[in-house]
């Protein structure tokens, strides 16, 4: 197990710096082209989002760097997906290895993000999250907070190997979707190009604790290795 996790936090705090090494090298591209749009805006804010229109417009370069960046996010996700499957023994394992691996990769992205271009101001700066399949968006504080009990759950995974069943993963994936939907409540106005003001804040709670809940009901009765048979194993 410790060699598991010694596996995962390398990976998710190594990876956390390239993700922000990246996003450096991205807002180099884009904040000048986003001050010319919008001279009012502070410099590091990241809205209003630049629009396809307004991409198309400024060259065909930055609407290939566009595809580019989807493609790197749906990249990001397979590898945080390689590595659950390459350190769980089984699937319930795999999840709570990529849970732990991404959780760590996203609290030190912000992390090294602060160090290098000083940036997020706060906690409750927002953030343009991803991409895929439409734009997400929210306080920093609310992928931390998702992030924090991806870790918790998924090391407790681990060491317990907690025995999941289907209305738990029903539980777990609906809360996922909740609070996805909280991301992308107001998608459609800010890619019109409007500011974000207000956040779903009830939404998200509530698909964190549906999630949480879930997942609690599950670790109650563990089921040990011991008394599993080698097919459930």
């Amino acid at each position: 197990m410790y060699r598991i996790v010694a596996a995962l936090v390398l990976f998710g705090i190594s990876f956390g710096y390239v993700e922000a090494a990246v996003v450096v090298y991205l807002r180099d591209i884009y904040d000048p082209l986003r001050h010319r749009l919008h001279p009012d805006r502070p410099p590091n804010d990241l809205f209003p989002l630049v629009s396809i229109e307004e991409l198309k417009a400024s060259g065909p370069n930055n609407v290939r760097r566009l595809v580019i960046e989807i493609g790197r996010e749906a990249a990001t996700m397979l590898l945080l997906a390689a590595i659950g499957l390459a350190c769980g023994r089984n699937l319930r394992q795999s999840v709570a290895a990529f849970f732990v691996a991404f959780g760590i990769w996203d609290i030190f992205f912000y992390i090294f993000l602060n160090l290098m271009i000083h940036w997020p101001d706060s906690l409750f700066t927002w953030d343009l999250l991803f991409l895929l399949p439409v734009p997400w968006v929210g306080p920093v504080l609310c992928p931390i907070l998702v992030s924090l009990v991806m870790i918790v759950c998924g090391l407790y995974t681990i060491r317990h190997d907690v025995g999941i069943g289907l209305k738990h993963w029903l539980a777990i994936v609906t809360g996922g979707f909740v609070i996805i939907l909280a991301f992308v409540w107001d998608t459609r106005t800010l890619a019109a190009g409007a500011v974000p003001t207000h956040f779903p804040w009830p939404i998200f709670a509530a698909g964190l604790l549906i999630a949480i809940l879930g997942f609690l009901a599950a670790a109650r009765h563990p089921e040990s290795l011991e008394s599993r048979t080698p097919r459930d194993s």
